[in-house]
């Protein structure tokens, strides 16, 4: 009996509680079966330029792939191969891929292809069989972990008192995040990630300019705080992330009239914003927003 090997390339891409499959077309099973996107690797062809070439053939979306890979090897004696029989052993490489959150619906590219079809589809529903899928798509996915992603961030309390005809109003500097951020709709601190080799308290003062147009003065550390979090990062990537936030008590001129300068980032608003509204629970804040209020002025580490 003749004998086959073929090297293929695939990659599990996860958004959020769906996960990106391909429909396998009558030219190869007369059934409905769902399969990770990708396929063949062409002679002389590196597995991770395959997996982005099939990716785009088969979804229409362009994939970023991260550096972990599986192996998976499969033996079939009697494969029916383009009508004959024959001995065929397939070596599948995955990968993990991601795409933009922006990326359009996946539509499929190639014209008489091995591919009927791309859809998110339910994740719960692949793992309990409910959606039929070969055998690459339960072997990747008992195999598959998040990416872990740590971040260490400066943040700032930044407030202020106003007058107003009921008396004196405690009010804070808070930014909204993006549709391009986790928690997108919520508001939070101003700050953000602190680059490789910047100090926080660098990184506080650039944040703040940012994402509030504003020079600030950093004072004291007042907190620390932290939080874990599985989900689909602003890049596309599915993550588990552990984001470590330095809290700083912080100030700026008076008066004040803030605007975010960045474009295409994860703010898209800020405001000085009454504490009484916060605690009124009339504004949905991070969790770092109350940790940082709830420290009284003067009160730091």
């Amino acid at each position: 009996m003749p004998r086959t090997q073929r090297v293929g390339a695939y990659a599990v891409i996860l958004r959020g509680e769906e996960i990106l499959l391909s429909r396998l077309s009558e030219r190869i099973t007369t059934e409905e079966l769902w399969t990770l996107p990708g396929g063949g690797l062409d002679h002389g062809e590196d597995p991770r330029t395959a997996v982005v070439r099939e990716v785009y053939e088969e979804a229409g979306l362009e994939v970023e792939i991260g550096p972990e890979t599986r192996v998976f090897s499969r033996h079939q004696a009697r494969a029916w191969r383009r009508g004959r029989r024959v001995d065929a052993h397939s070596l599948m490489v995955v990968f993990d891929g991601w795409v933009a959150q922006d990326a359009p619906e996946p539509h499929t590219t190639e014209v008489d292809g091995s591919t009927a079809e791309a859809a998110w589809l339910p994740l719960a529903d692949v793992l309990s069989g409910a959606i039929p899928t070969t055998g690459l798509v339960t072997d990747a996915l008992a195999a598959h972990r998040p990416t872990r992603m740590q971040r260490v961030a400066a943040y700032g309390l930044i407030e202020r008192t106003v007058g107003t005809a009921e008396g004196e109003r405690r009010e804070v500097l808070l930014t909204r995040i993006s549709k391009r951020g986790f928690h997108s709709g919520s508001w939070t601190l101003p700050g953000g990630g602190v680059d490789f080799g910047e100090s926080p308290r660098e990184a506080l003062t650039r944040e703040v300019r940012e994402e509030c147009g504003l020079d600030c003065q950093v004072g004291a550390v007042l907190d620390v705080d932290d939080l874990a979090v599985t989900g689909t990062a602003p890049s596309g990537r599915y993550e588990e992330f552990h984001g470590i936030h330095l809290i700083f008590r912080a100030s700026v001129a008076s008066p004040a009239v803030p605007r975010v300068t960045e474009a295409n980032g994860t703010t898209d608003a800020v405001e000085w914003v009454p504490v009484a509204e916060i605690d009124a629970g009339r504004r949905t804040v991070l969790e770092v927003v109350k940790v940082a209020l709830g420290h009284p002025p003067g009160a730091d580490l």
